[in-house]
């Protein structure tokens, strides 16, 4: 729970004695100011360190008792309160977290009548506000139809995003699914595809300032929001209207008084604050109590090499014999397991399983009259009866989770059909890892049995395409600055096969990253289930040091910090599991990348593990003496990776 330091202060203080009001965080540098602006628009802005990251931005709504836009007076400002929260999850990028902040309330009155409130919450890198909307008179509910919230940022600035794809295309009419690739240095002003861009947002402004925009605290009792450009600024879009075959409305509706989401915004002279900012689980709060411990843990599944026909009895034995071999907990057995296997089997399976010291999750279609996706189970997961009913069945035969599949949209009663997903889960103690989806929005902390979402184009590509193999290095330096920095994401890759087929053979896609490469990615992208794309016979057809690796590797972290790197180019960062640091790094372009990576946390004299390619992507590993500096230089070629291992002093 959070700790307010000071007093709050709730009478108003007159808008002349002020005018413009601002609040900084903790240690000074990170301002914001806030103003009734021109014609009563209100506005902020945001300064770090004296650099302009966000110039005057507008705020407000546009509902259906009022337009709460323009026209507005500052009418109310609250005391500056210092905020405070110590919190542990083992599930994000830093398993310990205290948060420090300060916190200022601005009231907006129209015609002398307040209408709502916008709480600032502003730490040494992260801002974070949203609206507390007032009632009106008698009215006790409200319809947002538009909110005018936006992000102004210095001429030059350019951008690191996802286009939102249109709504019931692609695949069985699933998208929008959060599957799009990346533009990288792309100038602002523009619209993506049409439709704006999927959070987070990256930007980069000329003074060499980084701004990472998102949004926390979306559950059901709102929408998700999305960036679009209108010409002026990026504003918050609702969802597109054909979303969910076009039912339902794209504006959420609340009760009175009534909070919105929190938009948050981390800036930093560098990377580093973004990578390592805890801003989407600072401010948010668990909806409920864990019904367990919940497990988590590294695991396998078949479909990423083997497709549907692997989704069958021997073959699902098979991976969980693999799974005991590596040390690994779970299996996924994916899309199909319905009548391909059978619910009597896989209750063989999971008793197998069990025997082994491994636990099944289950693949889910979201299903409901929102996409054409045939595979199956279906039927289940859209309604309460059948879902509850379903999850009792496997709490009583040890399935741990689920992995839902084909969402596509952010509509408001589809947001409240993931938190029902995840509350009838917790019950029967399950875990949840969502597929075709929309970003995490502060889940991890608010939900304790979310595992992890997908929300990226992720490995199933590499698969289909050549295409995205070729593109894989790249791809690979852009997530852990953009989408894994708010969230968990569940990419399903480190795949150690040559080619995406189950034998192994010179057909269909060919990976072409090296294994060095493929160990580095299950450090750089962080979720606390990871299904690796190994197959069993890399027991014995992939190098026995890359085995190894791949069977220790922790996939729950202390601490993690950012080395170096730029998105669409290259990237190292350092986890800390316990007392040993895993600093992990890929090469997305065609030239080499030569860096010397500080290890002071380390003994001088001292032995680090590194793994490392050669020109040629022929990896090794070997024992190397740090100096005097502890200084350790590093060569990463196109398509290779770097991997040190460092106990901690």
């Amino acid at each position: 729970m959070y700790r307010i330091i000071s007093l709050f202060i709730s009478s108003a203080v007159a808008v002349s004695a002020f005018g413009a009001a601002t609040i900084s965080g903790p240690d000074g540098k990170l301002l914001v100011s806030v103003d009734a602006g021109n014609g009563g628009v209100p506005v902020y802005n945001v300064t770090y360190d004296g650099k302009r990251f966000i110039l005057d931005s507008p705020l407000g709504m546009v509902t259906n008792i009022g337009d709460f836009s323009r026209g507005l007076a500052l009418s109310g400002v609250s005391e500056v309160n210092a905020v405070s929260d110590s919190y542990s999850l083992p599930n994000i990028k830093k398993s310990h977290v205290d948060y420090n902040a300060n916190e200022r309330w601005f009231t907006f009155a129209k015609d002398n009548v307040p209408v709502f409130a916008v709480q600032f919450r502003v730490s040494d890198n992260d801002v974070a506000f949203r609206y507390k909307v007032l009632p009106q008179g008698d009215t006790r509910s409200v319809v947002i139809l538009d909110e005018i919230t936006g992000f102004t940022f210095p001429d030059s600035t350019v951008s690191f995003m996802a286009p939102q794809s249109k709504p019931m295309g692609g695949f069985a009419r699933t998208s929008p699914s959060y599957e799009t690739p990346y533009g990288v240095d792309e100038p602002v002003g523009r619209n993506g595809w049409g439709e704006g861009y999927t959070f987070p947002c990256l930007f980069k402004n000329p003074e060499n300032g980084w701004t990472l925009v998102s949004e926390t605290g979306v559950d059901g009792s709102y929408c998700g929001g999305r960036l679009l450009w209108n010409g002026k600024n990026y504003t918050i879009g609702f969802p597109q209207e054909g979303e969910m075959n076009g039912l339902h409305s794209v504006t959420p509706g609340i009760p009175l008084p009534g909070f919105t989401p929190w938009r948050i915004v981390t800036v930093g002279n560098s990377l580093a604050p973004i990578v390592e900012t805890t801003a989407p689980f600072d401010v948010v709060e668990p909806k409920y109590e864990a019904s367990r411990d919940y497990t988590y843990g590294k695991g396998t599944w078949s479909w990423i090499i083997g497709m549907d026909g692997a989704t069958n009895y021997d073959e699902q034995r098979r991976y969980i014999d693999f799974a005991a071999a590596m040390g690994y907990n779970s299996v996924l057995v994916d899309a199909l397991w319905d009548t391909q296997i059978g619910y009597d089997r896989i209750e063989e399976l999971s008793r197998y399983a069990a025997s082994k010291g491994v636990a099944l999750y289950l693949w889910y279609n979201s299903n409901g009259y929102w996409n054409d996706a045939p595979q199956g189970p279906r039927g289940i997961m859209d309604n309460a009866i059948a879902r509850r009913k379903e999850m009792k069945w496997m709490h009583d035969n040890g399935i741990r989770g689920i992995k839902v599949d084909f969402f596509g949209g952010d509509k408001q009663p589809m947001m409240q059909l993931y938190e029902d997903i995840l509350a009838d889960a917790n019950d029967y103690g399950l875990l949840v890892i969502f597929h075709g989806c929309t970003l995490p929005r502060g889940w991890e902390r608010m939900y304790p049995n979310y595992a992890a979402s997908e929300a990226v184009l992720a490995s199933e590509n590499l698969h289909f395409s050549q295409g995205s193999c070729d593109a894989e290095a790249f791809n690979a330096t852009i997530h852990p600055f953009v989408r894994n920095t708010v969230g968990s994401m569940d990419f399903g890759g480190s795949a150690l096969n040559k080619y995406y087929n189950a034998a192994n053979e010179p057909r269909g896609s060919k990976r072409v990253t090296s294994d060095v490469f493929a160990l580095a990615t299950a450090v750089l992208f962080q979720s606390p289930v990871q299904h690796f794309a190994l197959a069993p016979g890399n027991l014995t057809d992939a190098p026995s040091w890359a085995v190894d690796f791949m069977k220790e590797v922790p996939v729950l972290w202390d601490e993690t910090r950012y080395v170096a790197g730029y998105p669409g180019q290259y990237v190292i960062l350092a986890r800390r599991h316990g007392d040993t640091w895993y600093i992990a790094g890929v090469n997305g372009q065609k030239q080499p990348v030569t860096t010397v990576i500080d290890l002071s946390f380390a003994s001088p004299g001292e032995k680090v593990t590194v793994y490392a390619d050669n020109p040629a992507l022929q990896g090794s590993v070997k024992e190397v003496k740090l100096d005097k500096k502890q200084r350790l230089k590093v060569t990463m070629p196109c398509n290779g990776g770097v991997l040190v291992k460092v106990k901690q002093n």
